[in-house]
């Protein structure tokens, strides 16, 4: 069994590992932290896990991390840079689900994030958890570098086109809508049921946090930096990301057979048939993303649709992708749930 840690677990992204965790037939559940809430059972704040978790939430120097073989981190950024590196010296590996460790550019990760980096000589070791990408690299790391739920969506989305060198790499566009639980569970005006609800709205068009992630990946992919804009909007839904994603081609070619091909072995790529439009609800709770590729009017435009559910492959769910490659088990083990319908 290998002993897991969890570091902030009261969140949408924690209550969502521990759900996924709790099922997990190769996980034993060690330790859930928070200086808030310590001493509360989890089940008295997540009646949902009744009968799963019998835990309490802990004080982080009391939790025993360093015993452990691998600690969660789903904790607001900056915190678990300031932790890491006491756990990897003593032999535990770490997946980080916010963004300490996600941007090589140390200096372009403090201008976004608006701090200090704590460890700049460990950003440098993190491998990046896209296991699409970087799977070989997962199964021997000792810190990952969990996804944003945005970059997830669009990097999935481009990649075959951009390994294929077949489109304009300088004008990328990337439209994309989040469900409010990407905003946190924290009590914050903009997600009020009576602000959010009926309601539709793009946000941080100058600049999205999120951009510099999704910029390093594709521009790893192709060797050259690419020109992006992308624009996120929030949508009046709990899940889901869509992700409308436009290119230039630049070379007349099968887009349908190239998705099917390039995704063909990848467990949770779902690629839909010619002339589908993927729903959000087709991957609510699951850990799937699901593709469709359009060439409208037959034109030198090509239209990639992505719908992803933000908690689990844009966050949890990828994270126990990312421990059974690091742990040698099945990659799908705990995380091959069906879709929520309705």
């Amino acid at each position: 069994m290998i002993k897991v840690g969890i570091v902030g677990g009261t969140g949408y992204t924690g209550v969502e590992l521990l759900r996924i965790l709790s099922q997990h037939s190769e996980v034993s559940i060690q330790a859930i932290t928070s200086r808030k809430e310590m001493g509360m059972a989890v089940a008295e704040l997540f009646p949902s896990l009744r009968g799963r978790i019998a835990l309490k939430f802990c004080d982080p120097a009391d939790a025993k991390l360093d015993k452990c073989d691998l600690v969660f981190f789903a904790t607001p950024n900056g915190i678990a840079m300031q932790q890491t590196r006491v756990l990897l010296d003593a032999g535990v590996r770490v997946i980080d689900l916010a963004a300490d460790f996600r941007i090589k550019d140390v200096s372009g990760w403090e201008h976004w994030y608006g701090m200090s980096h704590a460890c700049p000589d460990l950003v440098a070791e993190a491998v990046y958890g896209l296991p699409e990408i970087n799977r070989d690299k997962i199964k021997v790391a000792r810190l990952v570098a969990n996804p944003g739920c945005y970059p997830t969506a669009v990097q999935l989305g481009f990649l075959p086109l951009i390994e294929a060198g077949i489109v304009d790499t300088d004008h990328l566009i990337a439209d994309v809508k989040s469900g409010v639980s990407g905003a946190g569970r924290n009590a914050e005006v903009h997600t009020l049921f009576a602000e959010a609800s009926d309601n539709f709205k793009a946000y941080s068009v100058p600049g999205h946090r999120h951009l510099i992630e999704i910029k390093q990946g594709l521009s790893n992919i192709t060797a050259s930096l690419v020109g992006l804009t992308f624009v996120p909007h929030l949508t009046p839904m709990i899940r889901g990301i869509h992700a409308t994603l436009y290119a230039r081609l630049t070379a007349d070619v099968d887009i349908q057979a190239l998705y099917e091909n390039r995704y063909a072995n990848e467990p949770f790529l779902d690629v839909l048939p010619t002339g589908s439009h993927p729903e959000t609800r087709s991957v609510r709770g699951s850990n799937f993303c699901r593709i469709a590729v359009h060439r409208p009017q037959g034109g030198d435009t090509v239209v990639v649709l992505t719908v992803t559910d933000n908690l689990v492959k844009g966050a949890a769910g990828q994270a126990v992708q990312n421990m059974n490659l690091m742990f040698e088990l099945p990659e799908t083990l705990g995380i091959d749930h069906i879709a929520q319908l309705p």
